[in-house]
């Protein structure tokens, strides 16, 4: 019994120190606030306005669409904040976090020539559920 508890403590406290890492680590904007006229994502350019999933994130290219209209979409969104750029800049990068564990998703929009190109991805994991494929849709219905 008392091998039980000491296990099941471990075990708590293990599940304690992961959720703490994922939830306060922090952030370098850098990182995540890249120019996405230099890079593709896996799946290469995707059709205007049509969102396409790679295996940590989504990525779609939006026609005649304000990056002013898409910060404030975003900033509507639960749990979302601006974490680098500006609309002066023309890129803007968000994080949003996951209800339950708080694990963080990277958003970065950009106006590319006459519309706005924007990448979702994930920050942990190889795999995000299609959660940023539903939110970029969620987005862009709203617009």
């Amino acid at each position: 019994m008392f091998i039980l508890k000491v296990f099941l403590c471990v075990l708590l406290i293990g599940f304690l120190g992961l959720t703490s890492y994922i939830r306060f680590t922090r952030v370098d904007p850098a990182q995540w606030n890249i120019d996405l006229s230099e890079r593709q994502p896996p799946l290469g350019p995707p059709s205007i306005d049509q969102v396409k999933t790679f295996e940590t994130g989504a990525y779609v290219d939006l026609s005649k669409t304000s990056l002013e209209q898409m910060d404030a979409i975003a900033l509507s969104t639960p749990r979302t904040r601006q974490i680098a750029g500006s609309l002066e800049e023309g890129r803007i990068t968000w994080e949003t976090r996951s209800l339950l564990w708080g694990f963080p998703d990277y958003t970065t929009a950009q106006i590319s020539g006459e519309g706005l190109t924007i990448l979702a991805r994930s920050r942990y994991g190889s795999g995000d559920w299609g959660v940023n494929a539903k939110r970029l849709s969620a987005w862009i219905a709203s617009l």
